[in-house]
């Protein structure tokens, strides 16, 4: 049985996981150490900060800062990559801010910036 992980995020965020699981393109892989999760990227396509268009899934990634800088989350990232281009999808995109330095894994991982504002870049990657 699964049951539904009860998070308390604010309105603008919710985007990211109000329902996650019930529509076609929603896509997760985690990362575990020691039988915890430490770890998770995911997608879909939605209306978020990095949305390009209605066919393009946006990417998010998050891993508990004591599990960062060990290649984590560049192998989540690796793989979800994977995954969406077995899918059929023809890119992924994704917003990051600046000063985030998961900003180079993602141009180290073939991402482009696509657009920009002040505080952020939108990326995108073709499949």
């Amino acid at each position: 049985m699964v049951r539904p992980l009860i998070l308390s995020i604010t309105s603008d965020l919710q985007v990211y996981v109000r329902d996650f699981g019930l529509l076609r393109d929603d896509k997760c892989l985690v990362a575990e150490a020691d039988t915890k999760i430490v770890g998770a990227v995911w997608c879909r396509i939605m209306n978020d900060y990095g949305h390009i268009d209605d066919d393009t899934p946006s990417l998010a990634i998050s891993l508990y800062k004591e599990y960062r800088n060990q290649g984590i989350g560049t192998e989540l990232l690796r793989r979800m990559i994977l995954l969406l281009r077995q899918s059929g999808y023809k890119r992924v995109s994704l917003s990051v801010q600046k000063a985030n330095y998961a900003a180079r894994m993602y141009l180290n991982a073939g991402f482009k910036v696509v657009n920009e504002n002040p505080e952020e870049y939108i990326m995108a990657l073709d499949l």
